[in-house]
């Protein structure tokens, strides 16, 4: 079980932040998904921005987030904007 952020190159606060909400590691989050994941961290943390949506995704994805497409990125607004 690897770490979040070592795996995935996420920061260690948003690894505490993640923990919180039940992720423990790369798996899990890839699992749940980065739509979720958000939606667990925007009920803790309400200044959650639609930027970690992405950064997550990207992540999730393996590339940096400038190269989410734009389709991407607007369905994963579309879903921020509703939660």
């Amino acid at each position: 079980m690897a770490a979040v952020s070592s795996l995935l190159g996420l920061g260690k606060t948003m690894e505490k932040k993640l923990h919180t909400v039940g992720i423990h590691s790369a798996e899990d989050l890839k699992e749940i998904g980065s739509k979720q994941a958000v939606a667990r961290l925007n009920e803790l943390y309400p200044n959650t921005c639609v930027v970690i949506l992405y950064h997550l995704e990207a992540a999730i994805q393996g590339v940096e987030m400038k190269q989410l497409s734009a389709a991407c990125k607007a369905e994963l607004k579309a879903f921020f904007q509703q939660i």
